[in-house]
């Protein structure tokens, strides 16, 4: 008898929806954090810098004791500098930004959004496709997405428009990300130390904006929230190592649906914690986001 030979079961920090999960689950912990901040009086563009902190914190001791830490060159130096800009500055001041004026519940939602312009994009640069119930999952939770877009839009205590069309541009700032660090992965980099790099280089960008803005002068007001500061530092610093892995493992369609786990769980979050109230019809939207990332999962298992 002729025996088969299975593949063996990728380690689990190389499985691609074990990724997707942990890494989504934990970035909804940023929703409800960021509104507690602004709750507080910190300025977004200053709380924005406490990820890098807490990634830069861990990866620091870590890297250097396996002798991982190896100063930057060549591609990887481009890579790290613009991935720092594009996937941390930008997304984190307008994440935080946006929080206090349209909820945390909703922020979460917006990166829901973010599969969809990633699809796109990673179609126009001819990565490959997801197949037809990778792109039905896609398609699904875009519904939801829009759904729950339109239910806050219109409601009563509606954010004003300046404030959604910000939260809008969320998503289209994380699926360029997406798409550009798979476009200019340096060839054999470690995941471990992109995530490093890219963050200790974010630092010195948030550095010199806090100082030409007024968000240096709420520094002092970090003090009054040591459990919250500790909180993001940590959760920040488990999940980008993991994100990186997610990036390389899974290519940037499978990263950019971190959205719809981060946007369920920050949408919980925030009903649970900060008592946010949103209608039943956005909870329908977030519903449909929940069949989405379950189809999504079912494709990746296919």
């Amino acid at each position: 008898m002729t025996s088969v030979s299975l593949p063996a079961p990728k380690p689990i920090l190389q499985n691609p929806m074990v990724l997707l999960l942990t890494t989504g689950i934990l970035f909804g912990f940023n929703f409800p954090l960021g509104k507690i901040a602004a709750g507080a009086g910190i300025s977004p563009l200053l709380w924005a810098a406490i990820p890098s902190v807490g990634v830069v914190s861990l990866l620091l001791p870590i890297l250097s004791a396996n002798k991982r830490l190896v100063l930057p060159k060549g591609s990887m130096v481009r890579y790290v500098m613009l991935s720092a800009v594009i996937s941390f500055v930008l997304p984190n001041i307008l994440l935080f930004s946006v929080i206090p004026h349209v909820g945390a519940g909703f922020t979460g939602l917006m990166f829901a959004l973010s599969p969809v312009f990633t699809l796109a994009l990673a179609t126009l640069f001819r990565f490959k496709a997801p197949n037809k119930l990778g792109i039905l999952g896609v398609s699904i939770g875009f519904v939801g997405a829009i759904i729950v877009s339109v239910s806050r839009g219109t409601a009563p205590e509606a954010p004003p428009v300046l404030w959604l069309f910000g939260a809008l541009s969320i998503p289209i700032v994380l699926a360029v990300g997406n798409v550009y660090r798979s476009i200019d992965w340096p060839t054999g980099a470690d995941a471990d130390a992109l995530a490093f790099w890219g963050h200790l280089f974010a630092l010195p960008v948030f550095g010199i904006l806090a100082l030409t803005t007024e968000a240096a002068n709420t520094m002092h007001l970090i003090t009054e929230l040591p459990l919250a500061v500790l909180a993001q530092m940590l959760v920040s610093a488990i999940m980008f190592p993991i994100y990186f892995r997610l990036q390389k493992e899974g290519g940037p369609v499978l990263l950019s649906q971190i959205g719809y786990v981060s946007a369920a769980v920050g949408l919980l979050l925030a009903t649970v914690v900060l008592g946010e109230i949103y209608s039943a019809i956005t909870w329908l939207g977030a519903l449909i986001i929940a069949i989405g990332i379950i189809t999504t999962i079912r494709a990746q298992q296919r």
